[in-house]
């Protein structure tokens, strides 16, 4: 009796086993989780201030324009920028960004002009207004720079929002960039702010297999 007992409860036991399918499934999004841990690691890392010597020049990655003016996020990165560019009036600044279907110009005029209005010399600003995404915003600004008669090896500082600057700073590298600072602006927008915190670990991913 006993022996028949164990072989039911072997049984019932056997019967409760994880089916393969979802073991492999809860497998791959077990490692996916743990990748994207790694990567929002990645993010987070970077999302602070690292100015390095003396750079002369900046680039201030555009963001979305409204009717009204620069989004949050764009304020926030020019407001970052004139922190800096009050003890640096001299600086050479590229405003990166073009125009985009719902925006009612380059988002780099509306840059200048925010940056302009808040006492920063328009003859030291330099429009870029082709690019559509972070890659060109690097490449193009350093095209700007190089026509200007400025050496994009002798240092720059871009300025983005927080979460934003590990991939800018693997693309100024592509892009011919050296020496390299960053200006992290803050996130005021919560809600935006954690939703790109989950978009760019996997913009950081695409940025690095096909941006070159």
């Amino acid at each position: 009796m006993s022996d028949q007992k164990s072989k039911i409860e072997v049984s019932s036991y056997k019967g409760r086993r994880i089916p393969p399918v979802l073991k492999l499934f809860l497998t791959l999004a077990l490692l996916g989780l743990l990748v994207f841990g790694a990567l929002l690691g990645q993010v987070l890392g970077g999302a602070h201030d690292n100015i390095s010597g003396d750079p002369q020049v900046m680039v201030i990655l555009g963001c979305q324009l409204h009717d009204w003016g620069p989004s949050v996020m764009l304020q926030d990165r020019l407001d970052k920028a004139l922190e800096y560019l009050a003890s640096h009036p001299d600086m050479t600044v590229v405003v990166s960004g073009g125009q985009g279907e719902n925006e009612p110009a380059a988002e780099a005029q509306g840059m200048a002009d925010y940056l302009a209005d808040h006492g920063f010399a328009r003859e030291n600003i330099i429009l870029e207004t082709q690019s559509h995404n972070t890659h060109q915003n690097l490449v193009y600004s350093a095209k700007h720079l190089e026509e200007a008669g400025l050496d994009i090896k002798d240092g720059v500082v871009i300025v983005s929002n927080g979460f934003h600057l590990t991939r800018a700073k693997m693309l100024a590298g592509r892009a011919g960039y050296e020496n390299v600072s960053v200006l992290a602006a803050p996130s005021s927008h919560t809600p935006t702010r954690l939703k790109m915190y989950v978009r760019e670990p996997l913009a950081l991913v695409k940025s690095f297999v096909f941006d070159r």
